[in-house]
């Protein structure tokens, strides 16, 4: 048997504490997940007007905006109706 110090608790305590921070809540990550959809959605529809201006030289650049925008969106939409899908099945729950 090998006998520890209290330090090996400091480091579990430091550990511990390091992943609450990094966890936040899901709340803030969703509402975060939900600006950033957002802005990637009005860069695409940016570069959308620019191509429609003829201001935009490379294509490639709206198509990749465009692929990105609708990925974070359809992600966001995804979580949400997981999200929905708990609380119905914790509200069908009997105590």
């Amino acid at each position: 048997m090998q006998i520890r110090g209290f330090d090996s608790f400091a480091n579990a305590t430091a550990i511990q504490n390091k992943k609450n921070d990094l966890g936040g809540n899901f709340k803030e990550a969703f509402i975060n997940a939900l600006y950033s959809a957002s802005e990637l959605e009005q860069k695409q529809e940016s570069l959308r007007v620019d191509f429609v201006n003829g201001e935009l030289e490379n294509m490639h650049d709206l198509t990749i905006a465009t692929q990105k925008a609708d990925i974070a969106i359809q992600t966001v939409a995804e979580v949400r109706n997981k999200v929905i899908d708990a609380y119905k099945e914790i509200m069908r729950m009997q105590i």
